[in-house]
């Protein structure tokens, strides 16, 4: 169609205008063009042989618009279910939680209105109860502590009677109602001021009776009555791997208790001091400095050991040693009787024994000049004025290299050799002077054995 609304032919063979007249072969087909009032066919618009499909596409259409309509009625169900469940959880914890503010409302005006939480308490049970004592007579560990501890003080030494320079501290065990207390005597200063310290807190001036340092034991009396005596045991029936508690008061902490074992009996132990040899009780109970003449005592509530720090290891743990009780008793009876100990004797000199090659030095030192390196001996660093051995020649930084004919270099080499003698006996010895330039100058003296009544030898 051209402008003018002209129907243009589409012929076999080509175009021609709407004037020119159809050739016998041509088939005319005639298309509307755009603007014109023409009407399409039906055939264009219907397809032809496929109503069937059209059905069965219309069935399958109808099917999945069921199944998606039951699929979202389910889902729906879904959801209006769970949301009643949160509803109902929601409910519950709201209750819940009202529940719990009303409660604490009526436990607080409870509380406040005077009620109070009742605690129950109750003390042991009576000591007859208890199990402190069995039927054998031994004791609990407390048993011991509530038995023991009564009779243990505690000893403060001074320098004087003014009591302002306290020297010292340590232990002590009652032996008598009326205030006899024994103890260590490296507890005791001889020319000090003793104060002693009951388990009930009261404090008594304490008077020295006798005291022992060979033996490292010495009695003092304090004046006093009523006091709670030990009960001592018999030392010989001490067994290893028996169970023992001390008592005694380590750096001033009065009244403590420790426990352990038998670790050995019949030790023969030196004292530090006098390298005197006492028969102890090994044990790995706790001896520090303080527990010095305390007790060592068995389950049976008896003494059979006085502790000393002096026998005690210093340098290995769990290593402290008693005063065997049988040991000691005969010395404490007769420091009691006498105040001192029969038959003991000194010469009355004080020296460093020349035995090894720390000692020389130490010699050596306090000379200003060097010995002879094979040389051994005593030497003398003070003689008592008042003994005998004054007067035999001996003098200070002079040594003793012989004692009646036997070679001694140390205490206990000197101890061996007098041992046997006597307070009176007469005691001879070679001397020698060394000077700077290594002379040594050899001399004989004789002097006598003094009584001793000072228990300082």
């Amino acid at each position: 169609m051209d402008n003018d609304g002209k129907r243009i032919n589409m012929t076999a063979g080509g175009l021609s205008s709407g004037n020119d007249e159809p050739r016998p072969y041509e088939e005319k087909i005639e298309i509307p063009l755009a603007g014109s009032e023409a009407e399409y066919d039906d055939f264009m618009f219907e397809p032809l042989g496929f109503e069937e499909l059209e059905r069965q596409n219309e069935a399958e259409k109808s099917f999945f618009v069921r199944q998606n309509a039951m699929k979202s009625k389910r889902q729906r169900k879904i959801i209006i279910l769970l949301f009643l469940i949160f509803l109902s959880v929601m409910a519950l914890g709201i209750y819940c939680i009202v529940s719990d503010i009303l409660s604490s409302r009526n436990s607080a005006e409870q509380f406040s209105s005077g009620k109070s939480v009742v605690l129950y308490q109750s003390v042991k049970p009576d000591k007859a109860d208890s199990g402190y004592i069995d039927e054998n007579g031994k004791y609990s560990t407390e048993g011991i502590a509530m038995t023991v501890r009564p009779s243990i003080v505690e000893i403060y030494t001074y320098s004087d009677s003014s009591k302002e320079t306290l020297e010292g501290t340590g232990s002590g065990i009652i032996i008598s109602e009326d205030g006899y207390i024994v103890t260590n005597a490296h507890v005791l200063n001889a020319e000090g001021c003793h104060t002693v310290k009951t388990h009930d807190g009261k404090s008594y001036k304490a008077d020295i009776i006798g005291r022992d340092s060979k033996t490292d034991i010495a009695v003092i009396k304090i004046k006093a009555s009523g006091l709670s005596p030990a009960v001592l045991g018999d030392s010989d029936e001490v067994v290893v791997g028996e169970e023992v508690m001390a008592i005694g008061n380590p750096a001033g902490l009065s009244g403590t208790v420790t426990n352990g074992i038998v670790s050995a009996v019949n030790r023969k132990i030196r004292g530090k001091t006098t390298s005197f040899e006492m028969n102890c009780i090994q044990t790995n109970a706790d001896i520090s400095p303080g527990n010095s003449g305390g007790a060592l005592v068995n389950m049976y509530a008896q003494v059979i050991g006085i502790t000393s720090s002096k026998y005690a290891s210093t340098t290995l743990e769990g290593l402290g040693f008693a005063i065997s009780i049988n040991e000691a008793k005969p010395i404490i009876e007769e420091l009691i009787n006498n105040g001192y100990i029969s038959g003991r004797f000194k010469i009355g000199i004080t020296f460093i024994g020349v035995k090894n090659t720390e000692t020389k030095l130490a010699v050596e030192e306090e000379l200003g000049y060097s010995i002879p390196d094979d040389f051994r001996g005593l030497y003398i660093t003070d003689i008592s004025e008042e003994c005998d051995i004054a007067d035999s020649g001996l003098k200070k930084g002079d040594f003793i290299f012989e004692v009646e004919g036997r070679p001694v270099e140390d205490y206990d080499g000197l101890y061996n050799i007098i041992k046997d003698f006597s307070a009176g006996d007469t005691i001879n010895a070679k001397c020698a002077s060394i000077s700077e330039d290594g002379e040594i100058v050899k001399y004989d003296i004789q002097f006598e054995l003094m009584p001793d009544t000072s228990g300082d030898y």
